[in-house]
């Protein structure tokens, strides 16, 4: 509620006299760290419309006009907001786990059930302890919960429309350090803490190095087989490895040594071998370093003749040809090539005083030549030393210049870039505040077809159920239709023959026989016997399903369809009746025969 006054302190004052905090006046926002935009606090989880406890949270405030608390209605009591001056209400620090609260200044008539009333809205509460002394302790099911119910530390609240002192209170809500809570934390933290565990464990058994296979004993047959493999290039290590472990174990004894003897001269013959392998890798070696100090010497030249052309391009007649551009390119290039250049000669420097260490007193005869090649590579370093100090110079004024330039562009883009944040963020917000509303429609419209399609679904099941019983009824029917056309065909054949036979209709009575009557069989009659006196002591009726498992008890092999067909067929005797409305919609038979008789 915002009303406009000329005078806060008198409104205040008034508003006070009445017992209640007031409303609307204007100061510092009791949630500093609310987000308008976002709809959240920071350090509470962020609030999802569907959570329960979402009413006694205000929605989100626009950004102009001040964060306040509203008034709360409950069925049974009204909680008022504390004045907006006053501090925020004094917390302990919170206990680790906790999801109990201490709730003091509640009014001498309140009970649980209003305590509930107010507190399940934060979420589920699993437990209240009530105390005589006007205060309890809470405990939710839940961490975040505890957030939500200190959100109402410092309201007012008023049972009903009393204005008596045993009928209000003001709400103090704190943290409480619970056993069952702490119990729940440490239990969970002993449980991460076994992952964790169990994790390094499988880590490290992946990097863990595999076991070496193990060593077979030592046999006649074994040591034949391992002086094979020694024999064997390939397989020689494995071997080796296997006669050193049986050295290791002592299984040479004297009339084993021969045969260890034997192997270790296979052992040694191998020397002669691993010499020979040596000696081709070290030429093998010695090719190579020759190759590559020929190539490395052919693109020394290369680059010599690039950083030439760098040079002769950065001369007065053509610098000024080029735009700055270009200008600066061609120096990052040079100074590149440059790099590449000494390193690479290094290497071959390096290359060369490595065989001039490797050469004996016989090949170094002409000092005089060694000296003036060195004396040539010196003075060769002097001059391109002299070429990267000046290139060095001109290239320390242009970064110079660039870096200005770069500085003052900067600051431009970052002031540029801070707006487009800014607006891209609020733009963001408004699309997810969007596309939440949508998904909650969406939601309510997929739940609404939903049960029109299990009404449709229902609705056609029950029609293809009158749809079979009509089919049934149509049929039997018919076979009735049938039997009727002929009995009168054989009365009319028979109406010549009574003529004839008229005096002998006097002597003998006539045995009628019901051959058009439903009833079929003697079994049929018993079952109609039963049927007729179970639902005469049933008035009301009862379903097919309910006769037949009275039937069942008698004889196990009777079936639905066979007492459904009889029964359809005695209309005079039974009848089908529906009873209920839509989904409690029953089909009921009821024993109708003294009606029937009265109507034949």
């Amino acid at each position: 509620m915002g009303l406009p006054m000329s005078d806060p302190t008198a409104w205040a004052t008034a508003m006070n006299n009445l017992g209640m905090a007031p409303l609307g006046m204007t100061g510092q926002p009791l949630l500093p760290d609310f987000d308008p935009a976002l709809g959240m606090m920071t350090g509470i989880p962020p609030i999802n419309p569907m959570m329960p406890g979402l009413g006694i949270v205000p929605p989100p405030i626009p950004p102009d006009m001040p964060a306040v608390k509203e008034i709360i209605h409950c069925k049974s009591c009204t909680l008022f907001p504390p004045n907006p001056h006053l501090p925020p209400p004094a917390t302990r620090e919170r206990p680790p786990g906790c999801k109990t609260v201490f709730v003091g200044g509640l009014p001498e008539n309140s009970t649980e059930q209003i305590i509930m009333e107010v507190f399940e809205q934060c979420g589920e509460v699993i437990a209240i302890r009530k105390s005589k002394k006007n205060f309890c302790h809470i405990r939710f099911a839940e961490e975040f919960m505890v957030d939500k119910a200190l959100y109402l530390s410092g309201y007012r609240i008023r049972l009903g429309s009393s204005t008596d002192k045993k009928d209000t209170g003001r709400l103090h809500v704190d943290f409480a350090q619970a056993r069952d809570d702490l119990y729940e934390w440490e239990c969970k933290q002993r449980m991460l803490a076994r992952e964790e565990r169990h994790r390094r464990r499988l880590e490290e058994e992946r990097f863990r190095p595999p076991s070496p296979p193990p060593v077979v004993h030592y046999s006649d047959h074994e040591c034949s087989i391992v002086a094979e493999k020694l024999k064997d290039d390939t397989k020689f290590l494995e071997a080796i490895q296997t006669l050193l472990t049986w050295i290791e174990r002592g299984e040479v004894n004297r009339r084993t040594a021969n045969n260890f003897y034997s192997m270790i001269q296979s052992a040694n013959s191998h020397i002669r071998r691993l010499v020979n392998e040596k000696a081709a890798h070290e030429k093998e070696m010695e090719e190579a370093k020759e190759k590559f100090k020929l190539a490395l010497s052919g693109i020394l030249v290369q680059f010599e003749q690039i950083v030439a052309v760098y040079h002769s391009a950065s001369k007065q007649k053509a610098w000024d040809h080029f735009t700055k551009a270009q200008r600066k390119n061609i120096s990052v290039w040079c100074k590149q090539a440059e790099e590449i250049r000494n390193i690479h000669n290094d290497e071959l420097m390096g290359i060369r005083r490595e065989e001039e260490m490797e050469m004996s007193d016989e090949e170094i005869e002409d000092p005089s030549e060694m000296k003036e090649t060195e004396e040539s590579a010196l003075v060769s370093q002097v001059e391109a030393l002299k070429e990267e100090n000046d290139s060095l110079r001109w290239q320390l004024d242009a970064y110079r210049n660039e870096v200005e330039l770069l500085k003052q562009e900067q600051g431009k883009a970052s002031r540029d870039e801070d707006t487009t944040k800014e607006q891209q963020m609020k733009l963001l917000q408004q699309a997810l505040q969007g596309m939440q509303k949508h998904l909650l429609k969406i939601q309510d419209e997929y739940k609404k077809r939903e049960a029109e399609l299990e009404k449709v679904r229902e609705d056609k099941l029950k029609i293809e159920t009158l749809l079979e019983n009509l089919k049934e009824q149509q049929s039997i029917a018919d076979e009735e239709d049938k039997e009727r056309d002929a009995v009168d065909c054989q009365g009319n054949e028979s109406s010549a023959s009574r003529v004839c036979v008229c005096s002998q209709e006097k002597d003998c009575p006539v045995e009628k026989t019901l051959s058009n009557s439903p009833v079929k069989s003697e079994r049929e009659v018993l079952l109609v016997g039963i049927i007729s006196t179970f639902l005469h002591v049933h008035p009301f009726g009862a379903s097919i399903e309910y006769i037949c498992s009275y039937l069942q008890r008698l004889d196990s092999k009777i079936c639905t369809a066979e007492v459904e067909v009889l029964m359809t067929r005695l209309q005079n005797t039974f009848r089908q009746e529906l009873s209920g409305v839509g989904a409690s919609l029953e089909k009921r038979w009821k024993f109708c025969g003294f009606d029937g008789l009265k109507m034949t």
